[in-house]
């Protein structure tokens, strides 16, 4: 909140200055008016750039962004499927994952460069559906690394001490055996139109 408002301050400020030197350019002429003028048309439009880039880049990891396609609209209905079996949906609906940034939670490389590495995907998304059109059935580049999983999970005590978790533990964490080999069922979007659905914690 506090971005917003100042970069809603910045680019008041920058205009404010750009329109005083528009209408009495004479100003420049000083010192104090070169330092103006550099201010309001070099260092106010970068502080903007960069208040705005920030601003934009947290609200595309929130999970309205990512429902805002028309596409996706299944898989956030999936999230509301009112069955344990669907990882997604347990998930969200048991607030293990902040449910304001569902998808860029799971979605994310747990990496140095994750959030940037999902930047780059989200433009591409962007690029395959404008340009190529998006495809019949949705798939990730890539299959699901553990380590996305192991994130939350690891050293959470339902995970360590339950089975078959701790008995195979090695083998997640090496990424030996996939998560998702036993809990398989996620957005599943093909079979939304038989599920019964949790109405949601305000219903």
């Amino acid at each position: 909140m506090l971005e917003n408002l100042a970069f809603a301050i910045i680019i008041i400020l920058g205009l404010m200055l750009i329109g005083l030197l528009v209408i009495r350019p004479a100003l420049t002429t000083a010192r104090g008016g070169k330092i103006l003028a550099f201010i309001a048309f070099f260092i106010l439009p970068i502080a903007a750039t960069g208040f705005g880039t920030r601003i934009h880049l947290e609200h595309s990891k929130s999970t309205q962004f990512c429902l805002s396609c028309h596409v996706m609209e299944p898989y956030g209905k999936s999230l509301y499927v009112d069955d344990a079996a669907y990882v997604p949906a347990s998930h969200f609906q048991n607030n293990r994952i902040p449910r304001e940034k569902a998808c860029f939670t799971c979605h994310t490389d747990y990496t140095m460069f994750g959030d940037l590495n999902a930047k780059m995907r989200g433009l591409s998304h962007l690029y395959i559906y404008y340009v190529k059109g998006a495809p019949p059935k949705l798939t990730l580049y890539e299959p699901y690394k553990n380590r996305e999983c192991l994130h939350c999970h690891a050293n959470a005590r339902s995970f360590e001490e339950r089975s078959p978790h701790k008995e195979m533990r090695d083998q997640l964490i090496n990424n030996e055996m996939s998560c998702l080999a036993c809990h398989s069922t996620n957005h599943n979007v093909e079979q939304l139109d038989k599920a019964r659905m949790w109405k949601g914690p305000n219903a």
